[in-house]
């Protein structure tokens, strides 16, 4: 397969899995980096470029959770984690550390190249053009991914940015839950509608600063959520 110029940093404890992995990314054309404990991440992030992390959760030398949240404050890069925790606490903790999405051991290699292709073409794809009213506090620059709220960046994962630039674009629509998995989730896999939950949540939580006593993303019982700033 051709040779892109997408790099994926694999970080997993099991050396066999890891090794596999990387020869199965690199098959499909990526370059591939492996590190096997926490506390190497940040000190290689600090000195390399990855375009995405496929993250174990479980790891000697720190906690993946915790990591997961260090690489999302100071690096714009998605991650994918892996992790044999397979309760919906542990998949909803995931998210809401920063995680784009979630994979749960044990996995096939096949689809986790699949879910690594997916990612990137959700990084490439540019929303539908529109224009901004121009009394709205926010400003959405699809070429850069980032939504701003009075001038403000909002620090947004690669999943929240897809959900909040969609809820925008139809102010006082109610969109199902399921509606906005397929939204953000393109390659239609099964996935807990209380994940949409978690990332609404998160993004009330970035909001909140920028919106004081304001609740712009509203439940709408029974139905799902709209997007109504007034």
């Amino acid at each position: 397969m051709t040779k892109t110029d997408r790099t994926v940093l694999v970080v997993e404890d099991e050396e066999k899995l890891a090794a596999l992995l990387r020869d199965y990314l690199e098959a499909a054309g990526f370059g591939v980096h492996c590190l096997y404990r926490a506390d190497e991440v940040m000190p290689w992030l600090s000195s390399h470029d990855a375009d995405l992390i496929i993250l174990d959760l479980m790891l000697p030398g720190g906690d993946g959770l915790n990591l997961c949240n260090d690489i999302r404050h100071a690096f714009p890069i998605p991650i994918i984690m892996s992790t044999a925790r397979v309760e919906e606490a542990d998949r909803l903790r995931g998210l809401e550390s920063g995680a784009d999405d979630y994979v749960c051991k044990p996995y096939s290699l096949r689809e986790m190249v699949a879910r690594v292709k997916a990612m990137f073409r959700r990084m490439e794809r540019t929303p539908f053009p529109r224009e901004n009213s121009p009394v709205s506090p926010f400003t959405v620059d699809p070429a850069r991914m980032t939504i701003r709220v009075q001038g403000q960046p909002l620090d947004l994962t690669r999943v929240e940015y897809r959900l909040l630039s969609h809820l925008l674009e139809q102010p006082g629509v109610v969109f199902s839950r399921d509606a906005l998995l397929n939204i953000i989730y393109d390659d239609y896999r099964l996935v807990c509608e209380r994940t949409i939950d978690s990332h609404i949540k998160n993004l009330r939580r970035k909001l909140a600063p920028h919106c004081p006593g304001k609740q712009i993303i509203h439940s709408v019982y029974g139905a799902g959520y709209r997007f109504d700033p007034e």
